[in-house]
């Protein structure tokens, strides 16, 4: 059991920043929230006054710090993470062909490599303060490769046997992150030697991969398991009707969440347009692959009448603002898909999108929808556009699309995160914005603090506090992270 004083913030709905001061919140032994009121409610101290009774330790929470939600990131591409920060400079299906299947093919016959990648991944997820991802692995199944056996009195080579994108489970597992994972399904390819052989073959790599999955993610702990199988299908270019039918009666029959792209950059929807003789949303429709249980990454060439479409089917959508800069010639329509009542979470869309730091990606969402406010402001001065209602989305929102907004549109065994209420999953971070004497820390100054104002009374943690961090605040403020209510990083100030 964890006891835990002091104040947290959440966004309980778009637009809503609340901040609790000096409240008690406990978490049990499931890693579930037991309790969160006041201190000083009978309950409250109630509560302290047994634990201290007992000899247990309450962790207080210091002036300077406060707890917020941990973020969920709706779109990764676990395999891309060994060319991060490479490759941005072609068109979207160009760069897949250049650089994105070299680098899933290398890591799919290279398990060592993969094993490497995806636990530098998972610590990198954690300092960046994510708890909760959505992650797209490799196509191959099973890769046998020959070992050396050390210590024999002549080379002896020994074949193994691994499973790529169990790696990648089994990596997120060990270090406690709640991951969604995907073994691609591809019966389609521009690279011949990056493609399954068929949609009897593909469907069937992905029944067996769910099934494993699911295996390791039991194995482990008593607690709810962290790990989900999550069908992947990676975009219409790659998927035959055939397969992604397949695969929509297999999420169907088993209650499987699915993940995919839809309507990302412009070559992909003329490429899918003239291929397939209608737009990519069709397709998945006829399919049956828009419900409740899919997640469609970008849409950023989706219309009105299409996002009321997604609402009526329950598929939510991973904005990548960052990414789209680089490969969709148009933004994604923010303001319109939440008016319009659309899941939206983030996503950082690693390698597409170059930082994992879901801080970034709200940055971004900020920043593209003040560029298309700007731009509905210069049509309704020339008398183009009289609707009047702004585009832009505030730093709150987007804190909300980063914590309760991803939650919701991931949904399913994970739609309570991203808020402090009883009966919800601990997934937290403390977020440190100045030491005990009143200085700012990491890039953060705060220059009234600096002067002497007393923090040390409740209500010291204001808005502006709260925004100076969101606009320029980094790793070094980041002092714990837990999911499931088990403390998962530490800040190291060595």
């Amino acid at each position: 059991m964890l006891l835990l004083v002091g104040t947290f913030i959440d966004t309980p709905i778009l637009g809503n920043l609340e901040i609790y001061h000096d409240y008690l919140l406990v978490v049990n032994d499931f890693g579930i929230i037991a309790h969160f009121e006041d201190k000083n409610t009978p309950e409250s101290v109630e509560k302290i006054s047994a634990t201290k009774q007992r000899g247990e330790l309450i962790h207080e929470v210091p002036a300077g710090s406060f707890i917020l939600p941990t973020f969920c990131d709706l779109h990764l591409h676990a395999p891309q993470f060994l060319y991060q920060g490479n490759g941005l400079d072609l068109p979207l299906l160009e760069w897949l062909d250049k650089y994105t299947y070299k680098a899933e093919e290398r890591l799919d016959s290279d398990p060592v490599l993969a094993k490497r990648v995806y636990e530098r991944l998972a610590e990198r997820l954690l300092e960046n303060g994510t708890g909760a991802v959505s992650l797209f692995g490799t196509i191959r199944e099973e890769t046998k490769y020959a070992f050396p056996l050390l210590f024999s009195q002549s080379p002896v080579l020994v074949l193994i046997s691994s499973k790529p994108s169990l790696i990648l489970a089994k990596s997120m597992l060990d270090r406690g992150i709640r991951a969604r994972v995907g073994k691609l399904s591809m019966d389609m390819s521009t690279r011949p030697t990056y493609v399954e052989s068929s949609a009897d073959a593909s469907l069937e790599a992905a029944e067996r991969f769910t099934a494993d999955c699911c295996a390791i993610s039991h194995s482990q702990s008593s607690r709810p398991p962290l790990i989900e199988p999550v069908l992947t299908p990676r975009f219409v270019p790659t998927c035959s009707d055939k397969l992604l039918g397949r695969l929509a009666s297999l999420s169907a029959n088993r209650s499987i969440h699915i993940q995919s792209h839809l309507a990302e950059a412009r070559d992909q929807v003329e490429w899918v347009k003239s291929t397939r003789g209608k737009d990519d949303i069709d397709v998945f429709g006829d399919a049956g692959l828009l419900t409740q249980r899919t997640l469609q990454a970008h849409c950023t060439y989706l219309s009105p009448p299409d996002l009321k479409r997604l609402v009526d089917a329950g598929t939510s959508i991973a904005h990548c603002p960052l990414s789209n800069v680089y490969f969709s010639s148009k933004p994604f329509p923010l303001r319109e898909a939440l008016d319009a009542g659309v899941k939206v979470g983030l996503g950082t869309d690693v390698a597409g999108g170059y930082s994992l730091d879901v801080m970034n990606a709200m940055r971004n969402a900020v920043a593209v929808s003040r560029m298309r406010e700007g731009d509905r402001i210069s049509k309704e001065s020339s008398g183009k556009d009289l609707a009047g209602k702004s585009l832009a989305i505030t730093w709150i929102e987007a804190v909300y699309l980063a914590t309760r907004g991803g939650a919701i549109a991931l949904g399913g065994s994970w739609e309570n995160l991203g808020v402090f209420r009883v009966g919800s999953p601990f997934d937290a971070q403390q977020i440190l914005l100045f030491d005990e004497r009143g200085q700012g820390v990491g890039p953060l100054d705060f220059f009234d603090l600096d002067s002497g104002v007393n923090v040390q009374g409740s209500g010291w943690l204001t808005r502006d506090m709260i925004e100076k961090w969101w606009c320029i605040g980094d790793g070094k403020n980041r002092a714990r992270v837990w999911v499931q209510g088990q403390q998962r990083r530490v800040l190291d100030n060595s």
